[in-house]
């Protein structure tokens, strides 16, 4: 019997779950960001945007303490598979981090459209970021259960997003070349709907991460991206 050993092997696995619960939890906490950001676009709540804003601390700190905990947890010599997870331990706070920045960024640009009379595409923004918080949500419950196929699922499914971006962003550009009034407020449509679109982004990140952490260098599959608007002729 080498109880001694047993006691670390069982101390190490216990800490990896505390570490992988506290990475869940910053990922709902992401979310839950970026909900409450798409909710004060429609509501016009210029002080909940700024309560927003200003949670974004929390993430950034938690983002922090998580790096500490693994790099802690790496120096208690791990195997390869515990190294895997070291990795994703630190790759994917930092996605969630992103995530974070970008509701904060979208709920401090909601604000400037306060004083401007609500816009159609307000409607489309919303279906985007609604998209974007399934595909965090998506992401964040195939880490927790290592689930490699509903992480290539939402690996595919990030172009459906990105076909839903570049349909906004036309149409954010016609409105705008219709009426030079509306080019302000369309203007700030267009960098929050740019930040949901990298939200996605992030969440494919994520669901790459669960990928590594399953099958290592194992090379994943190709997918499709339809992200069409950097080669959109504006002229």
């Amino acid at each position: 019997m080498n109880l001694p050993n047993d006691h670390i092997v069982k101390s190490y696995d216990e800490e990896q779950q505390r570490l992988v619960a506290e990475i869940l939890r910053m990922g709902e906490m992401s979310v839950a960001q970026l909900e409450a950001a798409l909710d004060v676009i429609e509501r016009r709540d210029e002080k909940a945007a700024q309560r927003i804003v200003a949670n974004d601390d929390a993430i950034d700190q938690l983002e922090q303490q998580i790096s500490h905990d693994v790099m802690r947890l790496a120096l208690r010599g791990p195997m390869a598979r515990d190294l895997r997870e070291i990795l994703a331990g630190l790759r994917i706070p930092a996605d969630i981090e992103r995530i974070g920045d970008y509701a904060a960024n979208v709920a401090k640009r909601s604000i400037a459209l306060v004083s401007v009379p609500p816009l159609p595409q307000i409607q489309g923004l919303r279906a985007l970021g609604r998209l974007a918080a399934i595909q965090v949500r998506g992401a964040m419950e195939a880490y927790r259960n290592n689930d490699v196929e509903a992480a290539l699922k939402l690996r595919q499914d990030d172009a459906r997003l990105d076909a839903q971006y570049t349909a906004l962003f036309r149409e954010l550009l016609t409105y705008m070349m219709e009426d030079p009034r509306n080019i302000t407020p369309c203007t700030h449509l267009l960098f929050m709907a740019k930040n949901l679109e990298r939200i996605g982004d992030h969440a494919t990140n994520i669901a790459e991460n669960v990928w590594f952490l399953v099958k290592g260098e194992e090379p994943l599959p190709p997918r499709e991206k339809r992200d069409e608007t950097s080669s959109l002729d504006h002229a």
